[in-house]
């Protein structure tokens, strides 16, 4: 019998195996969702919540007499089954509004644009090829218009073609998300479709550094609150979101409101994806594999699952492709060019919300990761990249543990193994 168990580690597209033995394992966390069984098939998932839509009529007779439609669609950087979803929503568009003019408005948020060949790999050919698709550009000032002022004081500027939609909905997926509590429902539209301006106003410091602007949480999480204000004031009258396994399959469904919906699926996600933590030395996490582990920006995300489970002065192994490199320009020159992380985060929240600095959320949650632990980061890129971000370079995962465990120098420490970091809320010890 072997001492070992092994892990197939989401890597990119592919998976990466790892041997760790069975009396170093302090515990592996991991979302029941992939052993949930769902009652019927993946489209048939999907089109029966169409068809019995939360808090909404079905979407054909939302449709009925409408000119301008609006689908906004997830970027390149989202694994939402938009193959499945979005023919499905454009056929009951069309069922109500046969001649209805139809765009599909990329929600790339703050993100690069999405190329061509996302698109097709995202939609299939057939949609690329003879639908309308719009790739919203958060700093083209032409396209953008205000829409009055958000709860937090943020001014709130949304996508034209949103706005002018008369009949605006939108396709995403539900996962834990690190400060906005849960990704789908409200996000589509903030940060989805709205200027950088908003996006970065409603990214500052102090909420950022709420207690509650946290993995799982909604309630009383200012960033949430000036989303779904954002969403209703734009009159985002449908949604359809997926959760979805590990191999990006949906596995429960959701169509209606943006607000009921969303949280019915919020509810059926938090039954299968918390856990308690398990402490120790060294944890080992992932984001998940592609599409969310293209760069070091989206990999925060999956380290702040390990922050809450690693103890204090431990290590935690980021398992990161990260092909496409750090994935922000001035995300990276915030390390870069910092003198050190305490000096960096004192500088960060002293920032008033007006004058947020670009991707300064995602430096300050990376941050505040660091001032916990070490970060030994296994991934593709340049092993410089990842020293001039302050973190420690590895090219395999074995390589990474003897890392741990020579900055740990412990006889007896101890790992636990997160294996989709982006898929599990850590509950506090508490």
């Amino acid at each position: 019998m072997s001492d070992k168990i092994n892990f197939e580690l989401p890597f990119g597209k592919e998976k990466i195996s790892v041997d760790i033995d069975k009396n170093e394992i302090s515990g592996v966390l991991i979302s029941s969702i992939n052993s949930y069984e769902p009652p019927y098939d993946k489209y048939t998932l999907v089109k029966r919540a169409m068809e019995t839509p939360i808090g909404t009529k079905p979407l054909s007779e939302l449709a009925k007499g409408k000119k301008r439609v609006c689908l906004i669609a997830s970027d390149h950087t989202r694994p939402v089954p938009s193959k499945i979803i979005v023919p499905l929503m454009l056929e009951e568009i069309k069922k109500g509004s046969p001649d209805a003019d139809i765009t599909i408005l990329i929600a790339t948020g703050l993100h690069r644009t999405t190329t061509k060949d996302e698109l097709v790999y995202k939609f299939g050919e057939d949609i690329v090829k003879n639908e309308k698709i719009i790739i919203h550009d958060c700093d083209d000032s032409e396209n953008l218009v205000n829409m009055g002022t958000l709860p937090s004081g943020g001014n709130f500027v949304l996508n034209k073609i949103a706005k002018e939609a008369d009949l605006l909905v939108s396709e995403g997926f539900i996962e834990p998300h690190f400060f906005a509590g849960f990704s789908g429902g409200r996000k589509s539209v903030l940060p989805g479709v709205c200027s950088r301006e908003t996006v970065m106003y409603n990214h500052n410091a102090s909420f950022i550094a709420h207690k509650n602007a946290r993995t799982g949480v909604l309630i009383n999480n200012p960033i949430h609150t000036d989303m779904l204000f954002a969403a209703k004031k734009a009159n985002l009258a449908y949604i359809v979101n997926v959760v979805i396994n590990a191999e990006h399959d949906p596995i429960f469904a959701v169509a209606g409101d943006v607000e009921q919906a969303h949280l019915k699926g919020v509810e059926f996600l938090s039954s299968k994806c918390r856990v308690k933590p398990k402490m120790a030395d060294i944890v080992i996490s992932t984001n998940g594999g592609y599409p969310l582990d293209q760069n070091i920006y989206q990999s925060v995300k999956g380290m702040t699952a390990a922050e809450a489970t690693v103890k204090d002065g431990g290590v935690i192994i980021m398992v990161s492709k990260s092909s496409d490199g750090h994935g922000g320009k001035n995300f990276y020159n915030t390390f870069k060019n910092c003198e050190s992380v305490e000096k960096l985060m004192e500088q960060f929240l002293n920032t008033p919300p007006y004058e947020t600095l670009v991707d300064q959320w995602q430096s300050q949650i990376l941050a505040r990761v660091m001032l916990k632990a070490k970060i030994i980061f296994v991934s593709s890129c340049d092993d410089n990249v990842i020293e001039e971000m302050h973190m420690i370079p590895a090219k395999t995962v074995e390589q990474a543990i003897e890392k741990a465990k020579k900055i740990i120098n412990k006889n007896d420490a101890k790992i636990t193994v997160i294996p989709d970091g982006v898929s599990v809320i850590v509950e506090s010890e508490s």
